[in-house]
C-alpha cells in the first residue's frame, strides 16, 4: 500500500503549483479581450490614444503571459513524474484534450503574441486587429481544452474500464468534449478571467486618477474596464448558477458538503447563507437559510430533492460493497481472462469498481475486508465540510462585492464621463486582489470537493501517485515553491514598475495636461506633437 505521507506530499505539490499557475491564467484570459476592444476602437476612430492604450496594457499582458507559460509547462509534467499510475490508468482519455490544446491553441496564441508586439509597424491596422482577435480566440481555446480535461475528472463520461487492458478507455470522444460539467466550467472560468482583467485595468486606472496623472488615458481605460467588468461580473454569477446545477447532477457529495447539508431536506431545499458547522456530531448548531433557493439552483425544480450527507453515505456504503465484488472479480479475470463467471460478476458491478478500490488504502487483500474498513471507506467519500462551506461563501461574497463595484463604476462613467468621487477610486484600487482570491477559492472548492478521487467515482487519489521517495518529494516541493515564488516576485516587480511609469513607458508619449480641470486638456507626446 502507498504511504499516506507520500500521497499528501504529492497532493500538496500539485496544489501549490496549480494555485501559483492560476495566479497568471485569469489575467491572461481577461486582458486579451480588453486589448481587442481598445484596438477595435483605434481602428474605427484612428485616435492614437486608443493605440497607446492597447500597447500599454498589452505590455502588462505580455509580462503576465510569459510567466504564466513558464508555470504551466512544469505543471503538466507532474502527471508523468508524480502521478504515473493516474497517467497509465486514464492517460488515453485525459491526454487527448491536453494534446489538442498544445497543437491547436497554445501554438496559435504563442505565435500570434509575437505578431501582436512586433507587428505594429509591419501590418496594416485591420491585419493587426485580426492578429489580436485570433490571439484572444487562441487563449480561450487553450482554456477550453484544459477545462474539458478537468471536466472529465469531475464527471467521467464517454469512457469505460477495460478488464483486458486494466485501464480506462475512451468510447465516445464527443461525449468527453460536450461533457456538461466541462462546458459549465469553461464558461464560468473564462468569465472569471474577464472579471479579473477588468478589475486589473480598473484598479490601475483608478490609481492614475487618484494621482491626477494621465487623465484622458486613465478615464478611457476606466470606462472600458467598467463596462466589460459589469458584463463579466453578471456572467460569472449567472454561469456560476449553471455550474452549481451541473455539480448537483454529477457530484452530489460536493454539493452536500458546500451546503453543509447533513440531512436530506424537503424539496425545494433552502440555501444556507451561514451556519455553525459541527463536523464531530455531523450537524449544524445553527444556520441562516433562504427558502427554496438551493433546490432551484441544484435541481432546476421544486419537487426534486438534494440528498444530504447521511443519505449519501448510505448509498455509498452499498456501492463499496458492490465494489468489493467488482475488485474480486477483476482479480480473478487477471488470472484467467476466460473466466465467464468472474466476467459476469464484474460486468454487473463494474460501475462501483472505484468504490471498491477505496479499500486499498487500508487493506491489500479484499478477503480481509472488515465492516470497520468499509465504514472508513464510506467516510472517506465525504470531503471535510467546513473548508468547503466557507471557501464557497467567501468566493460568492467577493463576486457580489465586485458586481456592486462595477455597477457603481459603470454608472459613474455614464453620468459624469469620468469617475470623480475619490471613495469610488479608492474602492476600485483596494479591490484589486479580490478576483484572484475568488479564483483560487473556486479551484479549491472544485478540486478539494472531488476528494477522495482523482477521477470522480473511478480512481481514488491514493492509488494515483507515483512510487517516489518522500525525500525527493520534499526536495521538488521546496524547489517548485522557491522557483514559483521568485517568478511571482519578478511579475509583481515588473507590473508595478511599468504601471507606475504609465503610458510614458511606451516611449511614444505621456499624457500631460496644462490643467487637470481643463475641459479640453492638451495631450502631447514626447516630441510635443498634439494627438
Amino acid at each position: 500500500m502507498i504511504s499516506e505521507h507520500l500521497v499528501d506530499l504529492s497532493r500538496l505539490q500539485f496544489a501549490a503549483t496549480a494555485l501559483y499557475h492560476f495566479l497568471f491564467v485569469p489575467l491572461t484570459i481577461g486582458m486579451v479581450w480588453l486589448l481587442l476592444i481598445m484596438e477595435s476602437v483605434y481602428v474605427m476612430t484612428g485616435k492614437v490614444i486608443w493605440r497607446d492604450m492597447t500597447q500599454f496594457w498589452g505590455k502588462l499582458f505580455g509580462i503576465n503571459f510569459a510567466l504564466g507559460v513558464t508555470t504551466g509547462i512544469t505543471l503538466e509534467f507532474q502527471f508523468g513524474t508524480n502521478w504515473a499510475y493516474y497517467s497509465h490508468y486514464v492517460g488515453d482519455i485525459f491526454g487527448a484534450p491536453l494534446a489538442i490544446e498544445g497543437l491547436m491553441a497554445f501554438f496559435l496564441e504563442s505565435t500570434l503574441i509575437g505578431l501582436f508586439f512586433f507587428g505594429w509597424s509591419r501590418l496594416s491596422k485591420p491585419k493587426h486587429l485580426l492578429v489580436t482577435m485570433l490571439m484572444a480566440v487562441g487563449t480561450n481555446l487553450s482554456a477550453l481544452w484544459i477545462l474539458i480535461a478537468n471536466g472529465w475528472m469531475q464527471n467521467p463520461v464517454g469512457a469505460e474500464f477495460s478488464y483486458l487492458t486494466m485501464r480506462m478507455e475512451m468510447v465516445d470522444f464527443w461525449a468527453v468534449v460536450f461533457n456538461p460539467d466541462a462546458q459549465a466550467k469553461f464558461v464560468h472560468t473564462v468569465s472569471a478571467g474577464y472579471l479579473t482583467g477588468s478589475m486589473f485595468v480598473l484598479s490601475i486606472s483608478s490609481w492614475y486618477l487618484l494621482k491626477k496623472r494621465d487623465i484622458e488615458f486613465a478615464k478611457r481605460s476606466f470606462g472600458v474596464a467598467a463596462a466589460f467588468g459589469l458584463a463579466s461580473a453578471l456572467s460569472v454569477i449567472v454561469l456560476g448558477d449553471e455550474s452549481g446545477y451541473t455539480v448537483g447532477e454529477a457530484q452530489q457529495t460536493k454539493m452536500a458538503a458546500i451546503e453543509a447539508m447533513w440531512q436530506t431536506k424537503p424539496a425545494p431545499a433552502g440555501l444556507t447563507l451561514l451556519a455553525g458547522i459541527n463536523e464531530a456530531e455531523q450537524k449544524n448548531d445553527w444556520e441562516i437559510e433562504v427558502p427554496w433557493v438551493m433546490g432551484l439552483i441544484g435541481t432546476r425544480s421544486i419537487t426534486k430533492q438534494i440528498p444530504g450527507i447521511q443519505d449519501i453515505k448510505i448509498k455509498n456504503h452499498e456501492r463499496v460493497l458492490h465494489g468489493i465484488v467488482a475488485v474480486k472479480a477483476l482479480e480473478a479475470l487477471r488470472k484467467n481472462r476466460q473466466d465467464q463467471d468472474a466476467l459476469k460478476l464484474f460486468n454487473a458491478n463494474k460501475n462501483d469498481l472505484g468504490f471498491g478500490l477505496l479499500l486499498r488504502r487500508y487493506v491489500a487483500d479484499m478477503n480481509q475486508v472488515t465492516p470497520e474498513f468499509v465504514d472508513r471507506a464510506v467516510n472517506d467519500t465525504i470531503p471535510r465540510v467546513t473548508p468547503m462551506f466557507w471557501g464557497f461563501r467567501i468566493m460568492v461574497g467577493l463576486g457580489f462585492a465586485m458586481l456592486a463595484l462595477f455597477v457603481v463604476a459603470f454608472l459613474s462613467t455614464i453620468k459624469a464621463g469620468q469617475p470623480k468621487r475619490r471613495w469610488l477610486l479608492k474602492w476600485a484600487l483596494w479591490m484589486l486582489p479580490a478576483p484572484w482570491i475568488a479564483c483560487e477559492l473556486g479551484w479549491f472548492v472544485a478540486e478539494y470537493g472531488r476528494q477522495p478521487w482523482t477521477i470522480y467515482g473511478v480512481l481514488p487519489t491514493h492509488l494515483s501517485v507515483s512510487t517516489l521517495s518522500v525525500n525527493s518529494l520534499y526536495g521538488s516541493l521546496a524547489g517548485f515553491i522557491g522557483f514559483y515564488t521568485i517568478l511571482l516576485i519578478v511579475e509583481m516587480y515588473l507590473m508595478v514598475r511599468f504601471a507606475r511609469q504609465g503610458p510614458g513607458s511606451l516611449g511614444t508619449g505621456r499624457y500631460e495636461f496644462e490643467s487637470v480641470h481643463s475641459s479640453q486638456p492638451k495631450i502631447e507626446n514626447m516630441s510635443g506633437d498634439a494627438k
